[in-house]
């Protein structure tokens, strides 16, 4: 999921993904005791101080990035493409119009012709409303448009659905017709 923090100044932007916790680790059994004592540990010199150094010690590498959740594909591994049209909500709707559900019967065709391909859609609004409640409803808009295309007779398992709330503009005008193109699915595709 994908926000911003609210109140921040410059603003902050959070990106939070699901981890699942690693399987617990088993002790393996502790070894039979030996049958006599080992030798105490040679004494050890002290290492004399060493004088403060001028250069200052690197600083640790930034950690690792997070892998993705098994099963869930990565956003970037997928793309655009001509074939797979976007479609478009009224303000503050999620339901599907009837010119849209046109759109959405020709990309379930065309998702049924490429059977190895798998989907992406991005929920999309536009700039009026808080982030929390843009998310939310482009989450909605996205699950919207995932029902119709499993009612068209698509697998839920070649489906994955993410909002991206007011984040990705395609237009920045503060017009009705603006808004209008930012309230929208896209609709990404990858091959298995």
């Amino acid at each position: 999921m994908v926000g911003y923090i609210r109140d921040a100044d410059p603003p902050v932007r959070i990106v939070l993904t699901r981890v699942r916790p690693s399987a617990p680790v088993v002790a393996a059994p502790a070894p039979p005791p030996a049958s006599r004592p080992a030798p105490a540990p040679a004494p050890v010199a002290p290492e004399p101080p060493t004088a403060p150094s001028s250069v200052a010690a690197a600083p640790p590498p930034p950690p690792a990035p997070m892998p993705a959740e098994p099963g869930r594909p990565a956003p970037k591994e997928f793309s655009e493409i001509a074939e797979v049209k976007p479609i478009y909500f009224d303000f503050d709707k999620y339901n599907i119009r009837p010119d849209d559900a046109k759109i959405l019967e020709a990309n379930a065709e065309w998702l049924k012709t490429n059977a190895e391909a798998l989907v992406l859609i991005e929920g999309h609004c536009d700039q009026r409303g808080t982030a929390e409640y843009n998310l939310a409803l482009g989450e909605r808009r996205a699950r919207a448009a995932r029902d119709h295309l499993i009612s068209s007779g698509i697998s839920a398992e070649r489906i994955s659905i993410v909002s991206l709330g007011a984040e990705q503009p395609v237009c920045t005008e503060e017009t009705e017709a603006c808004w209008a193109k930012n309230r929208r699915a896209n609709f990404l595709v990858k091959q298995r």
